[in-house]
């Protein structure tokens, strides 16, 4: 199977449009249903149907092993070209919520280990800094979410290493009602207005169904989001550490946090394969006790 006519397969899985996956790759329609139908010769079986656009049971196999194997190919391209890269280069990818004192403390003091260091910290939402990681395009990278106690993070790469675990709150503006309660179900919040910050604390994984977006935040500023939050434009779930600061910093628009039993906030690190140097020597920091 040649990998362009499974990236091509992926496209059109994806977009679920030839069109559509034709504008992605930027080839011509008549060129992407080519290489379908080649798949497909090479394959024996039909992969799509066409009127709608969707998986066939065998596409559906193969979609699954395709995304796979095009990140592995992603990744196999980026370890090579890191063998070309000087020494002295760390980039790390994290999203807005792993950040913290201790991971700026680490870098600080690879910094100052090596004088010559060039690094970059990219942020973004958990699927790509997964994905990142992945395909080599980041040497580190440390992603978050809200897990029962020393339950993993549900990742699609196993090797993730715990490096964190925080307590979880609903953050909630100062006065609000909730702020006398010593703890709070999730459940009994089912019919509360939320924020939906996917980069940040998405809906989408907070574990009660249905819950009802009253604003949504595309941004990564974790400052931002308590703003909103202090506003009154939603509820959020939060690490403890973040309501805690705003309150310690006497914030114009404070946030407290009412504990949530069975739940925590856990930060996981994910390393590229052959990454060294800087690399190894972050995660050696972080890993540590």
């Amino acid at each position: 199977m040649d990998s362009y006519l499974l990236r091509t397969f992926v496209a059109v899985a994806e977009t679920g449009s030839f069109s559509a996956a034709a504008q992605r790759l930027s080839f011509t329609q008549s060129a992407v249903s080519q290489q379908i139908a080649a798949l497909e010769t090479d394959l024996g079986t039909p992969l799509l149907t066409r009127r709608p656009v969707a998986l066939t049971p065998a596409g559906e196999r193969l979609h699954r092993h395709a995304t796979q194997l095009l990140a592995r190919l992603a990744a196999a391209r980026a370890d090579v070209a890191r063998a070309t890269v000087p020494p002295g280069r760390l980039t790390v990818g994290l999203t807005p919520l792993a950040w913290s004192p201790r991971i700026s403390a680490a870098l600080a003091r690879i910094r100052a280990e090596s004088a010559r260091l060039s690094s970059r910290v990219l942020v973004a939402d958990r699927d790509r800094i997964a994905g990142a990681v992945a395909t080599g395009e980041i040497d580190v990278g440390l992603v978050d979410g809200f897990v029962a106690p020393s339950d993993p993070l549900p990742l699609p790469e196993a090797g993730a290493i715990g490096v964190a675990e925080d307590g979880a709150v609903v953050a909630v503006p100062a006065g609000h009602p909730l702020t006398g309660r010593p703890s709070v179900d999730l459940a009994d919040l089912a019919d509360a207005y939320w924020i939906d910050a996917p980069a940040v604390t998405p809906l989408s994984r907070l574990p009660i169904d249905g819950p009802r977006a009253g604003l949504r935040y595309d941004g990564t500023d974790v400052t931002v989001l308590t703003g909103l939050i202090g506003s009154g434009h939603g509820l959020a779930l939060l690490p403890t550490r973040i309501p805690e600061n705003t309150k310690a910093q006497k914030s114009d628009l404070p946030v407290r946090g009412i504990p949530v039993p069975r739940l925590v906030h856990r930060v996981e690190l994910l390393r590229a394969a052959g990454s060294e140097g800087p690399a190894a020597r972050l995660s050696d920091l972080l890993e540590a006790p």
